[in-house]
């Protein structure tokens, strides 16, 4: 098929060194495909079913999913402030909500310089010092900043809530009924056996990437995930078991600032793409790693790719391949 070219001559023309693609469709079919590369050096072919890739920001909708669960169970209140379950973090000029936090309008600032790119062994609290003292950018609810930095904010609150782990909790309420087996926040004392290699762009060739500690930003991009995974999420927000109709609307409803959508819910971008085709999902781009996770709710479908590169700047390819699914 035209999409199988279309992504060999990603490989062949040395574009990325390794791809899987997952697409469910409505009539039940299922398109698993790996292109490339795990490891570049040793030959390891992509298996989509189990090559573990860092998924970068498409980590938010996994944490935007434990965040609907712990609102369907009555522990957390989007419209409570931030402090009523983080109490000592600093005071700033205005209040602000689990769902400024959620939607990026709470105006807590983006990365800087390095942070992007941190290599330190930073606990979620931890992870509070590289931010917590700064202003804020705007009064919530004014304006939007897309960031990182508010889902730490909300998996600590969910780790004070519940007491447990933030990976333990989304295991157990979101990984585990779903059947995500393959979806695990990255080992930084060893490599899980299915990781694959994480590369950088460097001239014509690739190099491995910098080594990077996503674990206290393990709710805004620091998974691991394969294609096979992910489109089990994707088909959970098509058909929900884990939490009611209403909130799951709440997470997939665009925000509107001053009368103009954002274009983002909870965790989820909520937009139409370039054919005016109506979407849920999100786009992630970290060290060593490139992902579209996109779920067509007008066509019952969703579509999963990942690379391990840094951003090869090949979107409007990917584009060209989710336009053969649709």
């Amino acid at each position: 098929m035209r999409a199988d070219s279309l992504l060999r001559s990603l490989i062949n023309e040395g574009e990325i060194p390794g791809l899987a693609i997952g697409v469910s469709q409505e009539n039940g079919q299922q398109y698993l495909q790996g292109f490339g590369y795990s490891n570049i050096e040793s030959k390891l072919l992509i298996d989509p079913t189990r090559s573990l890739f860092r998924i970068a920001s498409v980590s938010k909708p996994i944490a935007a999913m434990a965040l609907a669960r712990a609102v369907q169970d009555g522990i957390i209140d989007l419209d409570a402030s931030f402090y009523d379950y983080v109490s000592y973090f600093p005071l700033k000029e205005f209040d602000f909500t689990i769902r400024h936090l959620a939607s990026h309008t709470a105006g807590i600032r983006a990365y800087r310089g390095k942070e992007y790119g941190l290599n330190l062994p930073l606990s979620i609290k931890e992870g509070l010092a590289l931010f917590k003292d700064d202003p804020l950018q705007f009064a919530p609810g004014t304006s939007f900043l897309y960031n990182s930095y508010g889902w730490v904010m909300i998996s600590l609150a969910i780790e004070e809530v519940t007491g447990l782990p933030f990976s333990e909790y989304v295991k157990e309420k979101i990984l585990h009924p779903l059947n995500m087996l393959h979806t695990f926040p990255e080992d930084t004392k060893g490599r899980h056996i299915d990781q694959v290699n994480f590369y950088t762009s460097k001239g014509s060739n690739f190099v491995d990437s910098i080594p990077v500690n996503n674990t206290y930003k393990l709710a805004g991009g620091g998974y691991l995930s394969t294609v096979f995974d992910l489109i089990k999420l994707g088909q959970e927000i098509l058909k929900p078991t884990l939490v009611s109709e209403e909130i799951l609307r709440e997470f997939l409803t665009s925000q509107i600032i001053e009368g103009n959508p954002t274009y983002y819910g909870l965790g989820w971008e909520v937009s139409v793409d370039r054919k005016n085709r109506k979407y849920y999902g999100h786009q992630g781009n970290g060290v060593g790693a490139y992902s579209n996770f996109f779920i067509y709710p007008d066509k019952n479908t969703v579509i999963a790719i990942l690379i391990n590169c840094t951003d090869p700047k090949i979107q409007k390819n990917l584009d060209a391949v989710i336009d053969q699914f649709l």
